[in-house]
């Protein structure tokens, strides 16, 4: 009996032939809408490109420094028009609009997913039940086995980089979409239904505005997840801020990868500060 044992614990399992079998199956036979996703991946990402390289570089910086000083204040705005400016200076403007029209492209994505499926999992057990392991299993894996399915099924470029980073970055918007409208008090609804609301009225009436706070949480997080995902996805041809760090990292070149990596770092805060909460 141990002998069977070691036997069948000694043959390998053909899981990875599986997997090929699966996706051969796919995307022999729904090669077309596959094709025709990618196509509507490519057209936003472009899309996204073509505006915000509309345009002298300073016209963008000018937009973001109004956008920080009406959201925030004249602190925030000369910080990131010091580090727009200083991204400017150091070459990497161009790289800095492709990760952003691919982050502005995956954010979108993600939210338009994730917010309704955090709605339905606040107000449907089985729903909650069924996602939940599914966002763990996301939340865990290391980032760059996101990068395998898309690669598989769109290959090189932009889209298998974003379409990589839309599951990388869909779990915060769900879970605490769902937490916030769960946060929402029993008195609250009481007393919403008792004015006479119905159920949508309930949920963009009183559920979504109490659980704003929560839901900017979770976009604010689906947006860093974006960017550090956009980077990692220059590994399969992805190009943006990411291409440069690459690049350094291939050919040792230590200049490169600090002026790389603090261009990221700048959009990144850039990023935070315009739609992070105030402490």
């Amino acid at each position: 009996m141990i002998n069977n044992l070691v036997d069948l614990l000694s043959t390998k399992i053909p899981l990875g032939d599986w997997v090929e079998a699966v996706v051969d199956f796919l995307i022999i036979n729904f090669s077309g809408p596959l094709n025709l996703f990618s196509g509507a991946i490519a057209a936003l990402i472009d899309g996204f490109e073509g505006v915000l390289s509309f345009g002298h570089p300073l016209l963008l910086i000018t937009i973001f420094v109004l956008l920080a000083w009406k959201l925030k204040d004249g602190k925030v705005a000369v910080f990131i028009a010091l580090g727009l400016l200083l991204v400017l200076n150091l070459r990497m403007w161009d790289y800095l609009v492709i990760t952003l029209a691919a982050i502005i492209t995956s954010v979108i994505i993600s939210l338009m997913l994730g917010i309704p499926i955090g709605i339905l999992k606040a107000h449907n057990r089985a729903i909650d039940l069924i996602t939940r392991p599914f966002l763990d299993f996301i939340q865990t894996i290391p980032p760059f086995v996101y990068l395998i399915p898309a690669l598989m099924f769109f290959g090189l470029g932009n889209v298998s980089g974003v379409l990589a980073t839309v599951i990388f970055a869909i779990a915060p918007p769900i879970r605490l979409t769902a937490l916030g409208i769960k946060q929402v008090s029993d008195e609250l609804k009481e007393a919403g239904q008792a004015y006479g609301c119905n159920t949508w009225q309930m949920l963009y009436k009183v559920e979504l505005p109490l659980a704003l706070p929560s839901i900017m949480l979770g976009i604010n997080q689906c947006i860093m997840l974006s960017l550090s995902m956009v980077v990692i996805a220059a590994m399969i041809g992805a190009g943006g801020l990411g291409e440069p760090v690459l690049r350094s990292l291939s050919t040792v070149d230590i200049g490169l990868g600090f002026e790389a990596g603090l261009a990221v770092v700048v959009l990144a805060m850039v990023l935070d500060r315009l739609f992070g909460r105030d402490e």
